[in-house]
């Protein structure tokens, strides 16, 4: 498994019960209280009880700070500087609007707190690596919430790829597709809203597992308004190409009506194909074949070349308990701040896919 994946799912129990009951809990602050504030990240906390817990909230809305504090008991801070002020909070999670990202995890990483920040973590390269520096100057933890590197699915597409039974790979293509229309904030570019930047860095993320580490791909990428109310994209292709690569066809699209799977996979062994937690992957064993070397007399009866090929094929189902992929992120990021353990997605992996997305908006002009 490359270096970029985190513990796998299979080990994933191991993982929970080594989760020591003995530290105090992290006392977090959590800014911003949307769909990922609220619904992702204090869902998830609350389900870690004696491991986290959420002592401040902050959100320019009144009521949701009102009912985030009734709810959990806790302090609704009307600014964040006020949340930071808090001597308490040792964790901030930065899940406000996608351009104050960057700005926003700095005052947290300089009030002295470790800082978990939603994606995108910024919008360039020169962002994100003045955030990286700032958490080095500050000694404190910058942890970027790109939980779907934990997604089971994911995870087993890498360990057959892995494995060699595919041969050598000769494109990925990772189709995230759907139909409908959106009219919200998110589809603003004052906001830094669009599906490049709303879905683009968990399917980047994936992407770059199939790139070397240290090389730079070819990217072309094409930016289309359909369905979209706003002003940004909601149709990204993308194409990455690079030395010792397979070639990345990327689709994030709300205007297919006929989804195509989100992973097919072509090898010279094989090829695998699946979606919604399921994969499906056949392949030959050349060495059981004669030689084919090229034959330069016409065929028999002018007919194409024709063999029988016996194909070996194989399944897989995402287990049904498996943990989500938000727990699966907040398992880890605790034992990186209790128990010393490396952290796991670092900033410094997500920041190819970071530089990549500022030239796909540089290079995709939004038609």
């Amino acid at each position: 498994m490359r270096s970029i994946n985190p513990t796998p799912f299979t080990n994933f129990s191991r993982t929970i019960r080594f989760m020591s009951s003995s530290f105090p809990p992290l006392r977090v602050g959590i800014a911003g209280l949307g769909r990922s504030g609220w619904s992702i990240h204090a869902t998830t906390l609350r389900s870690f009880p004696g491991r986290y817990e959420i002592v401040g909230v902050t959100d320019p809305d009144a009521g949701r700070r009102a009912e985030c504090a009734s709810t959990l008991g806790c302090t609704a801070h009307d600014s964040l500087e006020s949340l930071l002020r808090d001597p308490e909070i040792e964790l901030v999670v930065i899940a406000t609007p996608n351009p104050l990202h960057p700005a926003h995890a700095t005052a947290a990483l300089e009030a002295g707190k470790h800082v978990v920040v939603e994606k995108p973590v910024a919008a360039s390269a020169a962002e994100i690596d003045a955030v990286i520096a700032t958490a080095a100057t500050h000694d404190r933890v910058l942890a970027p919430f790109q939980q779907y590197r934990y997604e089971a699915q994911f995870q087993k597409v890498c360990e057959i790829v892995d494995s060699g039974v595919l041969g050598r790979i000769l494109q990925v293509r990772i189709c995230w597709h759907g139909f409908k229309r959106r009219w919200d904030w998110q589809t603003l570019r004052e906001f830094s809203g669009g599906s490049l930047n709303n879905t683009g860095p968990h399917v980047l993320d994936h992407a770059f597992a199939f790139v070397p580490e240290h090389v730079e791909p070819e990217i072309f990428c094409d930016l289309q308004r359909g369905l979209t109310a706003g002003d940004a994209e909601d149709h990204v292709k993308i194409i990455l190409r690079a030395p010792g690569s397979p070639t990345i066809d990327i689709e994030i699209s709300d205007v297919v009506a006929h989804p195509l799977p989100r992973w097919q996979v072509s090898g010279t062994g094989g090829g695998l194909t699946g979606a919604g937690g399921k994969l499906s992957w056949r392949w030959v064993d050349w060495s059981t074949l004669p030689k084919r070397p090229v034959d330069r007399q016409p065929t028999v009866d002018r007919s194409y070349n024709s063999e029988t090929l016996t194909w070996q094929e194989d399944t897989w189902q995402a287990p049904p308990d498996a943990p989500s992929e938000n727990e699966a992120f907040y398992v880890d990021l605790h034992r990186t701040l209790r128990e010393g353990e490396p952290l796991v997605i670092t900033p410094q992996s997500v920041r190819r896919r970071v530089a990549a997305m500022e030239r796909c908006h540089a290079l995709g002009q939004l038609r």
